[in-house]
């Protein structure tokens, strides 16, 4: 029978690896997807190697068309979110498919039938296991090269899931590609300065002893479980997930491209923080699907140890509530830029921001920034 699609449930590891590899397949050539870490993607999926498992529940499926692998897509429930949140959500992420209606059509029935067999009445995404998944479908920004920390996606996805009517816009992401300046802004030094001697809050650069050993890599993740709780969909990091995190981002950080806040009137209390690194956007491209071996790893060591790349990427910043206004993000920046143009950073690419986050994205006004890709997070009630 000809046109005949096909949903088959991911049971076994050759099956995970079926999944993983179509993205590759499908972005073969492309001169702005990057290519995914397939040791990470392998990591995050696995249920003996994600330790977001302990909160949330998942099933992959693959879409094959008259035989031949045509789509992917995750269901994913984390019970801790919808606790949080108060809802029933099944997420979907991981999906890709070919330009074809049917195919992504019986892809989210697949999820959305799984979802009611467990009780939800929604159904959102694209989404990952936590926050510190990638989130959102690419709606703006198709000819604007990607980073490996969200998702890249052809102009058809969101044309796909629009046309049903079914599915609306439950938030939007933005990401802003900012220029590195050759000065730091007069607003920030000042801001700076006079911050430093009215609240006595201070610059705080870290040792790896003190990240790894002395327990500052966890009070990190403490602070984004904090900063980021009230933020879309957001799950409370548990001390497994950070100790995930921490060997993921923590241990391979450049330390001069981290930056703390200090408050010294109350003991240098951690009170805000960005972690950036150098992007290895090219450098994955440069890979062999994904993979460090045999080459690939020279590239991105070239890119991470030796800066050979004109763009940083901006991962997390965090700052605590009561300290937002007194203008510790001020403080970071400062920083920041000056480490950015030692390593001759000419772009600094801002990892995804909520578009009704106005406080975080007044930041930028003070720097030559502009908007060059939108995310977009979907939702749909099951009936």
């Amino acid at each position: 029978m000809g046109n005949t699609i096909e949903i088959r449930k991911v049971t076994d590891k050759r099956g995970l690896r079926t999944f993983i590899d179509f993205y590759y397949d499908l972005y073969h050539g492309s001169p702005y997807a990057v290519p995914y870490l397939y040791s990470d993607e392998l990591a995050t999926l696995r249920h003996d190697k994600n330790p977001s498992f302990e909160c949330c529940d998942a099933v992959y499926y693959i879409a094959y068309k008259d035989n031949k692998i045509a789509g992917r897509i995750a269901g994913i429930i984390n019970h801790r979110a919808n606790e949080r949140w108060n809802n029933k959500t099944v997420r979907f992420g991981w999906f890709d498919f070919i330009d074809d209606t049917e195919v992504s059509a019986a892809l989210l029935a697949a999820v959305e039938e799984w979802g009611r067999q467990q009780g939800m009445t929604q159904m959102c995404g694209p989404m990952g296991f936590t926050d510190m998944d990638r989130e959102g479908m690419l709606i703006e920004g198709f000819d604007e090269l990607s980073t490996h920390y969200v998702n890249y996606n052809y102009a058809y996805y969101p044309r796909h899931i629009e046309a049903t009517g079914d599915w609306q816009k439950d938030n939007d992401y933005v990401e802003y590609k900012v220029k590195v300046p050759d000065e730091v802004p007069e607003k920030f030094a000042k801001i700076a300065k006079m911050i430093e001697s009215r609240y006595n809050l201070h610059v705080k650069k870290f040792t790896r002893k003190e990240l790894i050993d002395e327990g500052v890599g966890h009070k990190l993740f403490d602070m984004v479980n904090a900063t980021y709780d009230n933020l879309y969909g957001y799950s409370q990091l548990s001390e497994r997930q950070i100790n995930y995190l921490i060997d993921s981002y923590i241990k391979k950080a450049d330390l001069n491209l981290v930056t703390g806040v200090v408050d010294a009137n109350d003991n240098d209390k951690l009170v805000g923080f960005g972690i950036t690194f150098p992007s290895f956007s090219r450098a994955m491209q440069k890979t062999r699907r994904g993979r460090l071996l045999p080459f690939g790893w020279w590239h991105v060591m070239r890119a991470l140890c030796f800066h050979k790349t004109d763009t940083v990427d901006l991962l997390l910043i965090g700052v605590l509530p009561e300290y937002r206004a007194k203008g510790a993000n001020a403080l970071i920046f400062n920083d920041l830029i000056k480490a950015f143009q030692r390593y001759g950073f000419k772009w600094a690419d801002a990892m995804p921001q909520m578009e009704s986050n106005e406080g975080v994205r007044s930041q930028w006004q003070y720097l030559d920034a502009r908007i060059h890709r939108r995310h977009r997070c979907y939702k749909k009630e099951l009936k």
